[in-house]
């Protein structure tokens, strides 16, 4: 029966018996959800690494191309979606996080490991480090080399997160990012170049630990509160509440909050300049805005420290949320996820201080 299985998802004869052993050594069973990205991606020529074509590869010929995935665990791959990771939406996060938790929630699952492309990894990682209801492992990857390239990273990534999926030493560590040797958490982690293999940094903070010959070694943790320990449940949510970003800049003006407002959002996150600073053009609206109702989450547009309360802005004046030292693209997440649970800004406060 399990040689008959393995079969019909393409395996080797040898590849067979490394299954059947892997699942006789009693290794840990590790699900592969595939949502596309580069690393299910392929190019015209094996130099192919700029102007290559995502989420092409589908989960089992991922899975089939690094048959040392069953020395490490027993394997399961299952296609969620098959997307760039630029065209990820608050509808594919929902679609995701419920996967992920009914598959938790089941006995013989020990940890996740989430295909995934590079742009939007971090927001991913984050909005799951909120809502994923378990402290089983759950791994996020990505390649910044498609699939046909010379020295793919996909594969090694690939191999790397389900040996870390699959071990005792990610239990209770929140979501975690896995790439090019390193283990960082998912509220730090931020891609920092457009093309590098060692793209995924924790700026400020550090990553988690490494990936050494196929075993995550770690040398800290998050304090903040995540995955079974948070407050946040999508498992009845079919949408979220309409919040996006207005970036500072020299010259503000207010036209692209007035039209986030006409268009419907309930709340603004505002990358400000410095520690979100806002021009005296951009403030008093926000303030009037406020005052009617919207949700105002003061951010910064640079990539280290915390945007502090009452620093330069009178926030308890304002009624505004200030980020802590969370990015622009994750405030976003977290204010849509505590719009669900209050309209109290001292109540989203804490959650930003907390999360």
């Amino acid at each position: 029966m399990l040689v008959t299985k393995f079969a019909r998802v393409g395996f080797t004869a040898a590849a067979l018996c490394t299954a059947v052993l892997a699942q006789a050594a009693g290794l840990p069973n590790v699900t592969i959800l595939a949502t596309g990205g580069t690393i299910a991606g392929t190019g015209a020529t094996s130099t192919t690494t700029v102007g290559y074509t995502a989420a092409k590869i589908g989960v089992e010929k991922l899975i089939a191309a690094v048959p040392e995935l069953q020395k490490v665990a027993n394997v399961k791959g299952e296609q969620v979606f098959q997307i760039a990771s630029e065209n990820m939406n608050n509808d594919y996060w929902l679609k995701l996080a419920k996967r992920v938790n009914e598959l938790l929630a089941q006995k013989d699952v020990d940890g996740i490991v989430i295909t995934h492309g590079t742009d939007t990894i971090e927001e991913t990682a984050y909005f799951l480090n909120l809502v994923v209801k378990s402290k089983k492992p759950v791994v996020i990857v990505g390649a910044m080399r498609p699939a046909t390239a010379l020295s793919a990273d996909g594969p090694i990534n690939l191999y790397n997160a389900v040996a870390t999926a699959g071990s005792p030493d990610a239990v209770g560590r929140g979501v975690l990012v896995a790439l090019n040797d390193e283990i960082q958490g998912a509220r730090d982690v931020t891609k920092t170049n457009t093309m590098t293999a060692n793209t995924f940094r924790s700026p400020e903070l550090g990553s988690l630990g490494y990936i050494v010959s196929g075993k995550p070694v770690f040398y800290r943790a998050s304090t903040k509160k995540n995955t079974a320990d948070t407050e946040f449940d999508v498992s009845k949510l079919d949408k979220l509440p309409a919040v996006d970003i207005a970036f500072g800049a020299a010259n503000a003006n207010n036209i692209a909050i007035d039209a986030f407002v006409a268009a419907g959002d309930v709340g603004i996150v505002y990358a400000g300049t410095g520690d979100g600073s806002l021009s005296s053009v951009v403030r008093p609206r926000l303030t009037e805005l406020r005052k009617q109702g919207l949700y105002i989450v003061r951010s910064s547009r640079i990539s280290n420290g915390p945007v502090v309360r009452n620093g330069e802005n009178d926030d308890d004046a304002t009624d505004f949320v200030v980020s802590d030292t969370l990015s622009p693209q994750k405030a976003r997440i977290l204010l849509m996820l505590a719009l669900t649970k209050t309209k109290d800004t001292k109540e989203i406060q804490r959650m930003f201080y907390t999360y």
